[in-house]
Order: structure tokens, then C-alpha cells, then sequence
């Protein structure tokens, strides 16, 4: 009689489970880092003028303003204008940033590449020194996840309190404004464009609120300080 021995084919099966379980677990990871990326270039901006702001606080240490690069390094003095064209300087929370004039405030088409770059002034509001009102605003964006494209430069303008001091240079001239009021309202609260105080040169700063959504608008108020 012949016997014959039938070897068992192993199944690949066993095989190839340890190398689908280590693609996934790649799969995994990359997937992970990815939205860790997205996360951080998303809210980083954010999250990095808070941060700068709390320690600022812990230390005491406040901003004042250095109006010529040529100054002593010995000096106090940290925020230099970028210009003395049209600028804005707010010490108590560190803003610097050129002010783009004329900017079309419901065109954004117009204003959203001007707002990588700075900060804009409403077109057919005052500039600064004259009668009127001097309406700026930064930071506006479509969805959450474009936040990150748009200058930083008014995401702390929330901290801004009673009697804190913004700066405007324009035409080689220094203007002093003071907080008087600040308010969240409804993006089509278009008055603040408009005249608020006779016979005086009144500022609003807006932004968008909550950060990285066009829910609402905070609004800083403040009234310029002739000394």
C-alpha cells in the first residue's frame, strides 16, 4: 500500500495580519498628527496672543511705545509704529500694525486681503484728527479653519478696559484716544459706522467674536485726548 502525506497549505492569512495591523496603526498616527497640525495652525495664533498676554500679566510687564528704531536699547520703549503713514498702536495688549485707508468694510473681495496684512479703515468714516468717527476693523473670516490666515493683530482687544490708550499715526502725526465703552453686537449693527459724538474725533475698533467666527462683532469705543 502507498501512503501518501497531503501537506497542509498554510493559510497566507496569518501572515499578512500583522502587516495590516501595523498599516493601520500608521494610518492611525499620520491621521492623529494631521489633525494635531490642523489644530495648531488653525488656533495657534489664538492661543499664542493669549498665552503671550497671561504672562505678560504674571511678570508685570507692560508696553510702551518706541517711536524711532534709533532709540537707546537701554530704554523701556518696545512697540515701534511700522509707519507714520497711517498706524495703530495699542500698548496694553501689544498690537502694532499698519492701517490700510479707504477699505470697502462690505466688500470682502477687497477687505480679507487687506486683513492678512494689517488692519483696515472703514472707507467714508473719518481719519484720525478731523470731526467724526474713525472706524477700524480686523480679523474677519469666513469659517473657524481660516482663522489662522488673518492677522492676530485685535484678537486681545477684548482685554481693552475704561481710560486704556490707542494710538493712531497718520500723516506724521501722533493722535491719543481713550477707552470709553465696549460692546457685543450683531454683524448688522452699521451705525458705529456713523457719526457717535458731535464736534469730536471718536474711534471704533471691531473685531469678530467669538475668534475665528463672523457671529457677532465686539466693538471697542474710545475718544481721542488732546493734551
Amino acid at each position: 500500500m502507498k501512503i501518501v502525506v497531503k501537506r497542509k497549505k498554510l493559510s497566507t492569512k496569518l501572515y499578512n495580519q500583522p502587516q495590516k495591523g501595523k498599516f493601520l496603526n500608521l494610518l492611525a498616527n499620520i491621521l492623529i498628527l494631521t489633525s494635531l497640525l490642523g489644530l495648531f495652525f488653525t488656533f495657534g495664533p489664538v492661543v499664542l496672543q493669549e498665552a503671550n498676554y497671561a504672562l505678560r500679566n504674571i511678570f508685570k510687564k507692560t508696553y510702551t511705545v518706541k517711536e524711532s528704531a534709533s532709540e537707546s536699547e537701554t530704554t523701556v520703549k518696545e512697540l515701534v509704529p511700522p509707519n507714520f503713514d497711517f498706524s495703530i498702536v495699542i500698548p496694553k495688549i501689544g498690537a502694532v500694525a499698519p492701517v490700510f485707508a479707504n477699505t470697502d468694510p462690505f466688500n470682502p473681495a477687497e477687505f480679507l486681503p487687506v486683513l492678512r496684512q494689517g488692519v483696515a479703515h472703514a472707507k467714508g468714516t473719518a481719519f484720525p484728527g478731523t470731526n467724526g468717527n474713525t472706524y477700524i476693523f480686523a480679523h474677519s473670516t469666513d469659517a473657524f479653519y481660516n482663522v489662522g490666515r488673518y492677522n492676530a493683530v485685535f484678537y486681545l482687544l477684548g482685554k481693552l478696559e475704561a481710560n486704556d490708550e490707542v494710538f493712531l499715526y497718520y500723516k506724521n502725526q501722533k493722535f491719543t484716544y481713550r477707552v470709553y465703552d465696549k460692546k457685543i453686537v450683531n454683524p448688522e449693527a452699521v451705525g458705529y459706522l456713523g457719526t457717535l459724538k458731535k464736534n469730536a474725533n471718536t474711534l471704533t475698533l471691531q473685531t469678530c467674536y467669538p475668534p475665528g467666527t463672523t457671529l457677532l462683532r465686539l466693538i471697542v469705543l474710545a475718544e481721542r485726548s488732546v493734551q
